[in-house]
């Protein structure tokens, strides 16, 4: 096996210590900045949806706010974002290249994605189950918790897999600022020292890790799909 290896990908099979540490610096900058981004767009996800006009708390102008936000960071292509935000990506992780320089772009980048995804899934949420539960008397609280999210499982499952796959071609992005992962590896070698068998490695590697992570966000959304 491994001298076939060395016949298809010889550029590969010299460099797998390059490739294992692209590997893992691709999930770190996933890892980090999903993170975070999904914390970010539930809060702000949920925010939209509550606070707009004719929902359980209805704010006008705490919605407009948010709305703006999130479109005003989403009209902005993510390579901008990546030479933009350096000055505060060294301010907060102390530098603005590597792995760590590239969180906060990514954040930036992904979470207004996500918040969409966390509103479009929530408005799915039946008016008549709402009412229900503020007939039986559920503070604004419980209604968040036992009926938007639980009620919206399916559609959050599918948005996480989006956002999660989208980011993942952010990172690839961001390799090519030199941010490390595996965009970086195939940009560095494929790319710039003419080596294509490092490319369509590369490109092999990220199509497996999409599959798999859609393979589990639709079992998840399945599961939780009501008949």
């Amino acid at each position: 096996m491994a001298e076939i290896l060395n016949q298809w990908i010889p550029n590969v099979m010299v460099r797998t210590d390059v490739l294992w540490q692209s590997f893992v610096d691709t999930i770190v900058m996933v890892g980090w900045s999903g993170a975070i981004s999904f914390v970010i767009g539930i809060i702000l996800g949920i925010a939209l949806v509550i606070t707009r006009p004719g929902n359980i708390m209805e704010n006008r102008v705490c919605y407009q706010v948010i709305d703006k936000v999130v479109n005003f960071f989403r009209s902005i292509p993510f390579i901008v974002l990546l030479c933009g935000l350096v000055p505060l990506s060294r301010l907060i992780m102390g530098t603005g290249i590597g792995v760590r320089g590239a969180i906060v772009p990514l954040v930036f980048g992904c979470a207004p994605f996500f918040t969409r995804q966390m509103e479009a899934a929530l408005s799915d949420v039946s008016p008549g189950l709402i009412e229900a539960a503020q007939s039986m008397g559920l503070s604004n609280p419980e209604i968040i918790v036992r009926v938007y999210l639980k009620e919206s499982i399916a559609g959050i499952a599918r948005g996480v897999t989006i956002t999660i796959i989208s980011l993942i071609g952010l990172t690839a992005m961001a390799g090519a600022v030199g941010a490390g992962g595996l965009g970086n590896f195939a940009i560095m070698y494929g790319h710039d020292r003419n080596m294509p068998d490092v490319t369509y490695t590369t490109v092999v590697i990220l199509v497996v890790i999409v599959t798999v992570i859609q393979i589990l966000g639709n079992y998840i959304a399945k599961k939780n799909t009501h008949e």
